[in-house]
């Protein structure tokens, strides 16, 4: 067992298993965003970090079919620091915010080696979606895989990448799920990598690969597209919504009885 999957077990809840813990119509979810674990010094401008830390704590509402309202801050700042330095943090973050409506109403800051944003997210969902693929649901997933690797290699070589790099600059199917929400059964943001994510996802079930993935699909976390399950029933509506959205979709698997085994490593400690 990895120290992830510890701790987790640790704390005993109805609630934790999932992208986001519903509790009534409000769903409340938590990431971390740090330096030295999802990004170095000179890899990301502060306003791409903080843009960033925004964005892939909103994914996570968005896959759970909640629409995201308020955030709590909590910033670990270096003393190295400036006014200035800060004020570029706080405008990506800004940003994030403002493009999806999101209010941010507290949080708090400590002194730290490292930079660090830590965001709590509080969202409305009527309907919301969870993790629970059941026997003969298709898989799927959003847009193009890879991406966030390639981009996570170039910088590992020194090299520089484009502002447009999945690595630097998310992109959320919000508008896609949100339509798409009635003929999806589950889904989860991938932010792990495929290999890792699929087994949460699918948890005592199997899966019967419909296509050949490669070695970037299935490696490359950060990607914060949507995995998801729907009915055979609804495979054409899907595609369809997608199609409207103008959203690349790959059905890649069936779900079907077993466990499924990745002999991809966790990426948490």
């Amino acid at each position: 067992m990895d120290k992830e999957k510890y701790i987790i077990s640790q704390f005993k809840s109805k609630f934790i298993g999932d992208d986001g813990a519903v509790i009534g119509d409000l769903v409340y979810s938590k990431d971390i965003f740090i330096e030295d674990t999802h990004f170095k010094k000179g890899w990301l401008s502060l306003f791409e970090i903080g843009r960033k830390a925004i964005i892939i704590n909103i994914s996570d509402a968005i896959v759970m079919n909640a629409v995201p309202k308020y955030a709590l801050l909590g910033l670990l700042i270096p003393k190295s620091m400036s006014l200035n330095d800060i004020k570029e943090l706080k405008n990506g973050i800004k940003f994030a915010c403002e493009k999806y409506g999101v209010e941010i109403i507290g949080g708090d800051t400590v002194s730290s080696k490292l930079l660090g944003v830590s965001v709590s997210i509080i969202s409305y969902s009527k309907n919301p979606i969870f993790r629970n693929p059941k026997k003969g649901e298709l898989l799927a997933f959003t847009g193009s895989l890879g991406g966030s690797l390639k981009g996570l290699r170039a910088l590992q070589r020194g090299a520089k990448i484009s502002k447009n790099s999945r690595f630097r600059d998310v992109k959320l199917r919000d508008k896609f799920f949100y339509k798409t929400a009635k003929f999806i059964k589950s889904a989860m943001d991938i932010s792990d990598g495929l290999a890792s994510d699929l087994p949460k996802f699918v948890g005592n079930k199997d899966i019967k690969f419909l296509k050949n993935l490669d070695k970037f699909e299935f490696l490359s976390g950060e990607e914060y597209e949507i995995l998801f399950s729907f009915d055979k029933k609804d495979k054409f509506r899907v595609i369809n919504e997608a199609n409207k959205a103008r959203v690349k979709l790959t059905i890649f698997g069936e779900v079907v009885n077993g466990r499924y085994k990745t002999k991809s490593r966790s990426w948490h400690f």
